[in-house]
């Protein structure tokens, strides 16, 4: 039987990639934890650093992978970018983004002019000004990522406009291995123009500090479980939240076991299975 939900925490924010699935590939056991966890009473958010995807078409994966789940638990880099936006660059409208389909979607709903990297101007290549002035640069994962997408967001952001990383993760993990992550493009676009940029995703704790906030929950009631030592377990440590890292991604147990500081968390566990038996839950 579960234990009681006074000894489970009140909320348990799930990373994405690496811990309930790899690519298009569920992680086993992922989706039965996440069940457990709501039969135990617990809130259940999931937060991500990818900003390649929409929250809605994120809502329409995770259940088809058996992961229940309504769009206000779902937290991306983009949302939180769009939040921060909001929030402290209120008359930003001009958006020049470098990222998948996904986060101009997003963006442009949020109600910003947001365009596409590779459609500002072909005069970019040869350091021609830019078709139109951009109020923020927003770097993410971009799969398109060329020259182009590189000249024209290295001379925006040395035009004035203000430089923001959805993340800076460097790999990415997918069902057959490890990808460059957002963090490898955010690197090139620093590089090139020389102003180093906002980072919003995880390590920064201001999505966990949201989530918290928004679910009315203090950081001692709350669980991280993530796969990413450099992302998920700063960002939890920053935000003091209690974690467990899952060795289904980023990191072996190897590589856990010499975890120390802020990437240090605070159980280790071999997979969803596991988490679930740390917790005293039953896997159905």
């Amino acid at each position: 039987m579960d234990r009681s939900a006074e000894t489970l925490p009140r909320l348990v924010i799930f990373d994405l990639d690496g811990v309930v699935y790899r690519g298009r590939q569920p992680v086993a056991g992922a989706a039965g934890l996440a069940t457990a966890l709501r039969r135990s009473g617990a809130l259940i958010r999931f937060a991500t650093n990818n900003s390649m995807t929409t929250r809605a078409a994120y809502v329409t994966r995770l259940v088809e992978m058996g992961v229940e789940a309504g769009i206000e638990e779902i937290v991306t880099s983009t949302s939180a970018t769009i939040d921060h936006l909001r929030a402290n660059l209120p008359a930003a409208r001009r958006v020049l983004a470098v990222g998948a389909p996904g986060m101009l979607e997003e963006l442009r709903a949020a109600g910003f002019e947001a365009t596409a990297a590779a459609d500002a101007t072909d005069a970019a290549y040869d350091g021609g000004p830019l078709a139109a002035e951009y109020d923020v640069v927003i770097a993410g994962l971009d799969p398109a990522f060329d020259y182009r997408r590189l000249a024209a967001a290295s001379t925006a952001v040395r035009a004035g406009a203000v430089f923001i990383a959805t993340n800076a993760d460097l790999l990415y993990p997918t069902a057959t291995g490890f990808l460059p992550g957002a963090g490898s493009i955010v690197a090139a676009i620093r590089a090139a123009s020389g102003v180093e940029p906002l980072v919003i995703g995880k390590p920064q704790p201001g999505i966990f500090l949201a989530i918290l906030e928004q679910a009315g929950v203090e950081p001692g009631g709350a669980l991280a479980i993530g796969d990413n030592p450099d992302a998920d377990m700063v960002a939890a440590n920053r935000a003091g939240i209690d974690s467990i890292l899952v060795l289904t991604g980023i990191a072996d147990a190897a590589a856990a076991a010499e975890l120390s500081g802020e990437r240090r968390p605070g159980r280790v566990a071999r997979d969803p299975a596991e988490v679930a038996a740390m917790l005293g839950l039953t896997l159905s």
